[in-house]
């Protein structure tokens, strides 16, 4: 978005607050005041956190919408709305007014409640607006662990439990799609745990044999040394060392990542969602928001509208086929 753009939004929000007695009204009578796209947002759009604050969605959100109440010419509220594995907070969002001014963040679970009974959401439900991170999960071990390589684990006969940060999260499914492709997802058993951080320090106190979760939550403890990575489910990230292999390097044809992204309900106007696609994508693009991303390791990865739609509706199918594979389907 031009600088002009930005100040002409910035004047239209000034004049709305003005009329509106300095109140923002509610998200029905915004949809109407806006006249039309030429004036959105008139108002502060709603950004909807399904999980708690700390963790990468919340801490990549908020630091997204620093950066976009200047690109978007708006004030950005941000709301953690949790529980049910994130269904709460896409359900809050998918039961707002259809007019912009409330967005979702989204994770890859979005595609996979439904098959798991937990929610009804389909991506016939939502727009896409854009996809802005993309991490790979790495399968580690203790630096004490006696495999060496996720070959040792294959080639064992041991059960093999891992630390998840929870069951039907994607750290979990990209370790159960790994073992399936393996061919030893009959010794693997999921321990689930609150979290990624909490899934680490099990694997850290051997509670389990190996942990599953993204390579930036895994950094630190690889940097340390007090964890080793034995394959990472996606391309290669700069941070970990260059002998751990992809899973296709090993001849394993599985390749699950987690991403990040926004949404808002089906039925917003599409200029409303081309704009939001454009003043989101110039605060990604900002060294502010770039520089958080390569500090805290998480990969950037840009879809736009369309290309984030049929992304999600591919990994809807494919999260269905894998979720009846290992017996947690519904329907």
């Amino acid at each position: 978005m031009t600088t002009t753009r930005r100040r002409c939004a910035a004047a239209a929000l000034a004049a709305a607050f003005v009329l509106a007695g300095c109140s923002g009204g509610d998200d029905g009578e915004g949809a109407e005041a806006d006249g039309g796209s030429g004036s959105f947002p008139s108002q502060p759009i709603n950004l909807i956190v399904p999980y708690a604050a700390g963790g990468s969605a919340d801490s990549t959100a908020r630091q997204l919408a620093a950066v976009a109440q200047d690109t978007c010419g708006a004030p950005i509220i941000i709301r953690n709305a949790t529980g049910g594995s994130g269904a709460v907070g896409f359900q809050a969002t998918l039961s707002s007014p259809a007019d912009g001014y409330t967005v979702g963040s989204a994770s890859i679970e979005l595609t996979m409640l439904d098959h798991m009974g937990i929610s009804e959401i389909h991506p016939d439900d939502y727009e896409g607006i854009l996809q802005y991170s993309e991490q790979p999960i790495v399968f580690g071990v203790p630096a004490d662990s006696p495999y060496q390589s996720l070959q040792d684990v294959i080639d064992s006969d041991d059960r093999v439990t891992v630390a998840t940060s929870g069951t039907g999260g994607i750290y979990h499914l990209g370790y159960e799609s790994m073992a399936l492709a393996a061919g030893i997802d009959d010794r693997t058993v999921n321990v689930p745990f609150d979290g990624a951080a909490s899934a680490l320090q099990a694997a850290l106190g051997d509670q389990t044999a190996m942990v599953s979760v993204g390579a930036a939550e895994m950094r630190p403890h690889i940097e340390s040394g007090a964890i080793r990575p034995l394959a990472i489910a996606g391309d290669p990230v700069d941070y970990l060392p260059e002998d751990v292999p992809t899973l296709h390097e090993l001849g394993i044809d599985s390749e699950t990542t987690a991403i990040l992204g926004l949404y808002a309900p089906a039925g917003v106007p599409q200029d409303r969602i081309e704009l939001l696609n454009e003043c989101f994508n110039e605060a990604r693009e900002s060294d502010q928001f770039s520089d958080y991303m390569e500090t805290t390791g998480l990969n950037q990865r840009y879809r736009d509208a369309q290309e984030f739609d049929q992304f999600m509706g591919e990994e809807y199918d494919r999260f269905g086929e894998l979720i009846d594979e290992i017996g947690m389907g519904v329907h």
